[in-house]
């Protein structure tokens, strides 16, 4: 697994980088020089989970997380990808929306998992938004 792959680098932030991101990122980043902006983002999640498949990375397609309400199962919410114990939302648009942070936030909070990745493949050049609930 991918996971002992990278060396572990403090953050200045306090955060923990040795989560699994740099993987994804790194599978994400190959998806986009080989396809470029423009295609739907059932494409590109096709496309990620073959990368992901290929570098033996395991992950769950259009997982359902579980959304709580102090401590009370409220129902699911199906997100993009889960990678380990990271949450990955991808977006085809020009860029990002505030509308996007919010979604993606809201699901780290509601869910209990603590990071996620935003990725924008319908801009010019992959965009990339790590998300840490706090």
């Amino acid at each position: 697994m991918e996971s002992n792959s990278w060396k572990k680098m403090p953050s200045t932030k306090g955060h923990d980088f040795n989560d699994g991101t740099n993987a994804i990122i790194q599978c994400a980043l190959e998806v986009h020089k080989i396809l470029g902006a423009g295609f739907q983002e059932v494409i590109y999640q096709r496309a990620l989970a073959w990368e992901l498949t290929q570098t033996q990375i395991a992950h769950d397609r259009e997982a359902e997380v579980p959304i709580y309400y102090k401590g009370i199962h409220l129902g699911t919410r199906r997100v993009d990808f889960v990678v380990g114990e990271v949450m990955v939302e991808l977006k085809a648009r020009p860029e990002f929306d505030p509308e996007n942070f919010a979604q993606v936030l809201n699901y780290l909070h509601a869910s209990g998992f603590k990071i996620a990745l935003l990725l924008n493949f319908g801009a010019s050049r992959l965009q990339i938004k790590r998300l840490v609930r706090t």
